[in-house]
């Protein structure tokens, strides 16, 4: 039995302003994907808020991309990809790395992964991954990949996006 009123669009689906406002109250944290470019080896990335761990053994994670991104085919084409666990401070960063266009890496400071990708200064783990499998899922692709290294990297507390903005977790 329901239990309150169903917010819906003239034409029976659910309404994505309001879907979008009662997911805004899970937290999530977030991440910047980062790779080199196989085809000019410059430093590409993007920033996700869709991480997850999926499995143990073996090894993987997820994160989704939305179809429209410019960014995922430049990091899709690089055989291993770098994800960032951003910090609370680095709210800067990940308004940089969800830009379009441009140059995503200006200013910032980055050392290689043992992949060779971009970890960024003052992120608080990086994860090297190859690509496992990609699942369209409505205007979304599901990206499932194998974690091949990891470890920590600086010290602080994550960066989390709560209700539409970014914060410190306390």
């Amino acid at each position: 039995m329901p239990t309150g009123p169903t917010h819906q669009s003239a034409n029976g689906h659910l309404d994505s302003r309001r879907f979008r406002q009662v997911l805004g109250r899970f937290a999530t944290g977030v991440v910047a994907i980062t790779a080199l470019d196989p085809q000019d080896g410059r430093p590409c990335g993007l920033a996700a808020n869709s991480f997850t761990s999926v499995s143990l053994d073996p090894p993987l994670v997820a994160f989704c991309v939305a179809h429209t991104s410019t960014s995922w085919p430049r990091v899709r084409n690089s055989a291993v990809l770098t994800v960032n666990v951003l910090a609370e401070h680095q709210q800067a960063v990940c308004a940089q790395m969800a830009t379009r266009g441009g140059d995503k890496f200006a200013g910032l400071e980055w050392t290689g992964s043992p992949g060779g990708n971009p970890v960024l200064e003052g992120a608080l783990a990086w994860l090297d991954c190859s690509v496992e499998a990609e699942h369209p899922a409505g205007d979304h692709v599901i990206v499932v990949a194998r974690v091949l290294q990891l470890d920590t990297h600086a010290d602080g507390g994550p960066l989390v996006f709560f209700q539409g903005g970014y914060g410190g977790f306390r």
